[in-house]
Order: structure tokens, then C-alpha cells, then sequence
């Protein structure tokens, strides 16, 4: 097993937020607020350019596959951290639980979703599909969930406001890019890796930011070993249910192979490229943002690890 190259960027990344936290300062003269937006609404714009509107399409055939996988990512997974909240004692927990809940109403991951399936020898096309559509639905459904709980006080402006940026920097950009997939679309596939590094490169940008901030008001004063402990078991047992869960019911709607590994590995990804993106638009300046980022960060880590070494056994076991 390699260790994946991005999760390390990240660990460098909070590490250098934790000792140079000024350069993420309000006042820095580096503009990461500018840059990060920008880079914001190219993300997509290239997410657009490389949705297939004749693929998504031809995918939407298999629909008991795409709702198990849909209901699986944006109902199961909020559903799951819901029913922890009434156990909930204090500020600091009810802050660790919002992050949890934010994981769980995010999208699934395209990229990785893909490649694990591939491997594994399940449904590609639908994989494909999935993986892409999930991106839209979360651009409408992680706010909704989000509203419930975080409210204008907290997030320092209304979620009129969060719709805004989410039509100004993210559905425009999408728009514009599946406008233009028939003349870029073969750029951007060409160009695929180059875009990839882009992405991962705004994303460690926000990530450098939002610990920054946090280091910087000594929020994570409030979170003991023990609390990252209990972080990252409560992350792997919200992976571990929702990865059973779902194939328990493909089996029981009597999926074939190849669709109940795709129903699994694509129901249980959940996206660090959205996290980070909707965390900067819909907690704006909350300075509890690199707590909210810390359960993403640490699934992104777990489910790479753990659908890899199932992919790869079952590629072993199909060959």
C-alpha cells in the first residue's frame, strides 16, 4: 500500500498554518481570500467542462443503482450523526458534531470513486455517473442540510448570502464549462492531471487558511488528544455503518456483483474538493473552521485507505 501523496500535502499544510498562521491573518498581504475564490469558480468551471451530458444521459438507465447510491450519500449519512445528537453535553462536543454533520451531508468524491471502482472490476459507467451528478445534488442539498443547525449569527450572514456565492462561484462556472464541454471538453480531458493538481493546490490553499485562522484564535485549545481520538474512531465507525448498511441493501434489491461494489465504494465517499469549498462559503468566517474541516480530512484519509485494499482484493479475486 503507498501512502496517498495528498493526505501528507495536508499534514504539511496544517503544519505550516500552526507555525507561520500569519500569513493566513486578515491583514497578510498575501490575498488568499482573492485567490481561493477565483480558484473556487475554476474548479467547477473545469468540473463542468468535463461532465458529459450524453454520459449522464446513457447512465440514467440503472435508476435503483443511482438511488441507493444518492439516498446512501446525502439521507443515510446525515440520518447516522443525527442520531448522536441527543447525547450531545456541551459546546465544545456540539461544535465536534456539527463537523461530523457537515461530513455527512457532503457529496461524494468523482476522481478516486472512479478509479476504486475500476479496479475493483464493478460498474464503471455508473460509477461515472454517480460520481458526477452527486457533485450537483450537493450544490443544492449540503446547504439544506447545513441550515438546520447553523444559523445566521454563527455563519455571519444569511443563507440568502450562501446561495449567492453558490450560484455566483460554483453553478455559473459548472454551467459554463457543460456549455463549452463540446469545444474544451477534450482539453480538459487532454489536460486532465494538470487540472487535477490545480484543484488539490486551491484546496490545500483553503485548508492553509482555515487552520491558520484557527491557530490563530486558539480554537484548538478546546480539543484534547483524547477528542481526536474520539474524532477519528467516530469517523471509521460512520464509514464502517454506512459501507454495511449500503451493501446489506444492494443485496437485498438483489444487485449484481458489479453494481453492489459500485453501490458501496461510490455511496460511501464523501469530497474534500466540496468540503473545503462549501466550508469557506457557508461558515464564512466562523473561527471554528479547521475544527468543521478536521472529520472530512481524516474520512478522505480513511475511506482511500480502506476501499483501496477492498478494491484491490476483489480485483484479485475476479482475476
Amino acid at each position: 500500500m503507498k501512502i496517498d501523496k495528498f493526505v501528507l500535502f495536508i499534514i504539511a499544510v496544517i503544519t505550516v498554518a500552526y507555525f507561520f498562521p500569519q500569513w493566513g491573518a486578515k491583514d497578510s498581504l498575501i490575498p488568499i481570500n482573492t485567490i481561493s475564490s477565483v480558484g473556487i469558480s475554476l474548479i467547477f468551471f473545469f468540473y463542468g467542462l468535463k461532465l458529459s451530458p450524453s454520459k449522464l444521459k446513457a447512465g440514467l438507465k440503472n435508476w435503483k443503482l443511482h438511488i441507493l447510491i444518492q439516498a446512501s450519500t446525502f439521507i443515510l449519512f446525515p440520518l447516522l450523526v443525527l442520531l448522536v445528537r441527543p447525547l450531545l453535553q456541551s459546546q465544545e462536543q456540539e461544535t465536534i458534531w456539527l463537523a461530523f454533520f457537515f461530513l455527512a451531508a457532503l457529496p461524494s468524491t468523482v476522481s478516486s470513486s472512479v478509479v476504486m471502482v475500476s479496479i475493483a472490476k464493478g460498474n464503471i459507467p455508473a460509477a461515472i455517473f454517480n460520481a458526477s451528478i452527486s457533485g450537483i445534488i450537493g450544490i443544492l442539498v449540503t446547504p439544506l442540510w447545513m441550515g438546520l443547525f447553523v444559523t445566521s449569527d454563527q455563519a455571519g450572514f444569511s443563507f440568502v448570502d450562501i446561495y449567492t456565492k453558490l450560484i455566483v462561484q460554483i453553478i455559473l462556472p459548472v454551467v459554463v464549462g457543460v456549455l463549452l464541454q463540446r469545444y474544451l471538453g477534450d482539453f480538459a480531458q487532454k489536460h486532465s492531471s494538470k487540472i487535477t493538481l490545480f484543484d488539490k493546490s486551491i484546496i490545500l490553499l483553503i485548508i492553509y487558511k482555515s487552520f491558520a485562522s484557527s491557530f490563530n484564535d486558539k480554537i484548538f485549545s478546546t480539543v484534547s488528544m483524547l477528542d481526536l481520538v474520539l474524532i477519528l474512531l467516530g469517523v471509521l465507525i460512520l464509514f464502517t455503518i454506512a459501507y454495511f448498511s449500503t451493501g446489506f441493501i444492494a443485496s437485498k434489491l438483489n444487485f449484481n456483483k458489479e453494481d453492489l461494489i459500485t453501490a458501496q465504494f461510490c455511496g460511501t465517499k464523501k469530497s474534500l474538493v466540496h468540503g473545503t469549498v462549501f466550508s469557506k462559503i457557508i461558515f464564512g468566517n466562523m473561527a471554528v473552521i479547521g475544527i468543521v474541516l478536521l472529520p472530512i480530512m481524516l474520512f478522505h484519509a480513511i475511506q482511500i485507505l480502506i476501499i483501496s485494499v477492498v478494491a484491490t482484493k476483489l480485483a484479485k479475486r475476479e482475476a
